[in-house]
């Protein structure tokens, strides 16, 4: 089969992608930079930031009828814990307006918690940083957000937080969404025809003993399902659906969640990231699956590429000479937004560092996975070249 096109389009910014070329980066990449916050945040030297990247993604309709893009992005500022801030645009590509407050800190008793939060343990959970958002929209006008929080005294102790917010304003922090640690959390926006809600999950360190499921966590090489009567919770732990480490892959080391799922006509498109060990580092690249819009959940019914859609390049970091960069050779995706035509709105984190936009194609995408299928429990190719 030959290297088949379609059309890409996201308001001015338009083009075509392939199967070779699936994503077209956007030409002003990158969109948001730590110097454009830092002009913003001047005001607290504490607040000075090096870093914006993996950054969750909304649309949503302002009080006078306009369509704004939200973008929660993460930030490093010089103490190495992570922050995360709110910018604002009116076509999801450029001017975009940071606000001047972060938009979530590390918890302190003064913020807003839901009933029942052990909130002593939220701000000894929270101290080393918070980072890596996810925007789950769950209903028209409810939002409940994922994101990793560090411990402060115990290196690499995390779990994914949840809280929920309406108006991006005011947020409610509901605490740790699962007790074991963990890295990597995103919901599905609709329940399935269960009624059930479903949810894609990475635990954070090699194995954990679940009670009823023994040991998860597989290397960071296991991408797990979890469950719940309701998009709050309560959230367990369930079935794994998707691994690697079957020889020779570009996720051959690490596999997880990236961006929340978009709904298609070709089932629920998954944008997640993976890992592969190189003598000149681990290179983090996006991935494509298709989950099956009943059953999200099972894995015989879950169509995964081989072939990644996004590796990291030297135009993915495009920064003054003098700036940090904080981790090379990656590109990490923590939200997706529909475009037109077909068009999937990629927004992902360059090397750590900056914030960066690309469009894909849904049926190119479809595509992929049918060409270059792997079994999504082993990693195992399931074509022939």
């Amino acid at each position: 089969m030959g290297n088949i096109e379609a059309s890409v389009k996201l308001n001015e910014f338009e083009g075509t992608v392939s199967i070779n070329e699936p994503v077209l980066r956007y030409p002003g990449n990158p969109i948001l930079t730590c110097h454009e916050v830092n002009k913003v945040w001047a005001y607290e030297a504490r607040l000075h930031t090096y870093t914006v990247h993996n950054a969750g993604m909304a649309q949503v309709t302002s009080s006078t009828g306009k369509n704004l893009t939200i973008m929660l992005f993460r930030s490093h500022i010089a103490d190495g814990r992570s922050v995360i801030g709110k910018a604002v645009s009116g076509n999801g590509l450029n001017d975009w307006m940071v606000e001047p407050r972060p938009f979530l800190l590390p918890a302190t008793e003064n913020d807003v918690y839901a009933e029942g939060v052990d909130i002593k343990s939220m701000i000894k959970w929270e101290a080393g940083g918070v980072e890596d958002i996810r925007v789950n929209q769950v209903g028209k006008d409810l939002y409940i957000l994922t994101y990793s929080a560090y411990q402060e005294q115990h290196p690499d102790r995390v779990k994914v937080m949840m809280a929920v917010t309406q108006d991006f304003k005011t947020v409610i922090r509901h605490g740790p969404i699962f007790q074991p640690d963990m890295r990597n959390v995103v919901i599905f926006p609709e329940p399935d025809r269960s009624g059930r809600w479903n949810a894609l999950l990475r635990a954070n360190d090699k194995e954990q003993e679940v009670s009823g499921l023994g040991h998860i966590g597989g290397s960071f090489a296991q991408i797990c399902a979890g469950s719940a009567p309701s998009p709050t919770g309560p959230w367990k732990i369930g079935n794994l659906i998707m691994s690697t480490g079957h020889g020779p892959s570009a996720f051959q080391a690490k596999i997880g969640p990236g961006a929340p799922p978009i709904k298609t006509r070709f089932g629920w498109l998954n944008i997640f990231h993976g890992v592969r060990s190189t003598m000149a580092g681990n290179p983090y690249s996006l991935g494509v699956a298709f989950h099956d819009l009943e059953d999200p959940s099972d894995p015989s019914k879950i169509r995964v590429s081989a072939k990644p859609i996004l590796m990291p390049s030297s135009r993915d970091c495009l920064v003054n000479e003098s700036d940090y960069v904080h981790v090379p050779n990656v590109v990490f995706s923590c939200g997706t937004l529909n475009g037109q035509e077909d068009t999937v709105a990629i927004y992902y984190g360059g090397h750590d560092t900056v914030m960066n936009l690309g469009l894909a194609n849904i049926e190119i995408l479809n595509e992929i996975c049918n060409l270059f299928r792997v079994d999504p429990l082993t990693g195992k190719h399931q074509y022939s070249l």
